[in-house]
């Protein structure tokens, strides 16, 4: 590991050559404005190493410190769905399973499968950054997968199925029926979300435009098939490429302590969370990034 101690005691602690996953400790996000030279050198380490962890931060920060953060390291996202929004900032993507004084407060169950956000949309997430407000005793954790590894070590029988070839990304089979979906039918809830987000073709295989690393884009968890295969070749090619990425070998696993701010890159990672016991709750504050960049090489912003 690679820690880098600055004059005001910040600490920088990088991965080991192979491997993902930075620490910070002694940044204070809420004091970031946009070009200030922390934010740049935490663009950097972001690219570097995939996924970065500010641990001690303030437990009593802002909704609004929180949206200024992400203001000073690129644009936040406002979701296309506004039922995951904060009511009062929608920049914020609301992750809840407790509601207060009968109101409905964000979504639960959300994101406990390998995906990487807004892989389904023309223009995907960069960044990803959490907050957590709670979080159950039983499940702390968020795990990645390095796709630029799973690339470089992919067997050549699955290699020449995706190199040079488009993966179709589908969000509508993750849709979480809302109240105003009464009386609807499933028909109709899944022809109405497909209008609203419709699929999206993108390089099984992106090149990263800061890293240059190639990265398998697909997941598990929003991926359904891959261009000009057919149903029963895509099942069979994308079970044995999805078995292979999920290995055990190529997971890191962050475990959650209180003050951390986590924040990656979606260009490199899948991710899942953990799912909490019944009767425990968790709540989680997250704001997409976007750097302005292209999100790969041969794609205009």
């Amino acid at each position: 590991m690679n820690a880098v101690v600055s004059e005001n005691q910040v600490t920088i602690t990088e991965a080991a050559p192979g491997k993902i996953g930075a620490e910070v400790r002694g940044w204070d996000v809420t004091t970031f404005t946009p070009g200030c030279p922390e934010a740049e050198l935490l663009r950097q380490l972001i690219y570097r190493n995939k996924v970065v962890v500010m641990r001690g931060q303030r437990l009593d920060m802002t909704e609004q410190e929180q949206v200024n953060f992400a203001r000073a390291v690129g644009r936040p996202q406002v979701y296309f769905q506004a039922n995951y929004h904060h009511p009062d900032y929608p920049e914020i993507f609301v992750s809840n399973n407790l509601n207060e004084e009968g109101k409905k407060f964000g979504v639960s169950g959300t994101g406990r499968y390998w995906h990487t956000d807004c892989s389904f949309e023309k223009h995907p997430l960069p960044f990803t950054s959490v907050r957590p407000i709670f979080f159950p005793k039983s499940a702390r954790e968020t795990s990645y997968i390095d796709m630029a590894r799973v690339y470089r070590e992919l067997p050549d029988d699955l290699r020449r199925y995706v190199d040079g070839r488009m993966a179709m990304q589908e969000a509508w089979p993750r849709y979480k029926v809302q109240a105003c979906d009464l009386d609807r039918s499933i028909d109709e809830l899944i022809a109405n979300f497909k209008a609203e987000c419709p699929p999206q073709a993108h390089p099984a295989i992106i090149e990263h435009p800061v890293t240059g690393e190639k990265i398998l884009y697909i997941s598990s968890g929003f991926t359904s098939g891959l261009v000009g295969l057919s149903y029963e070749e895509n099942q069979r090619v994308m079970k044995a490429l999805f078995e292979f990425a999920e290995q055990p070998k190529f997971m890191h696993t962050h475990f959650w302590e209180e003050g951390d701010m986590i924040i990656w890159d979606n260009r490199s990672l899948v991710h899942k969370g953990s799912k909490a016991k019944p009767g425990e709750y968790s709540r989680m504050y997250r704001i997409g990034i976007y750097d302005e960049l292209p999100f790969y090489v041969g794609i205009e912003q």
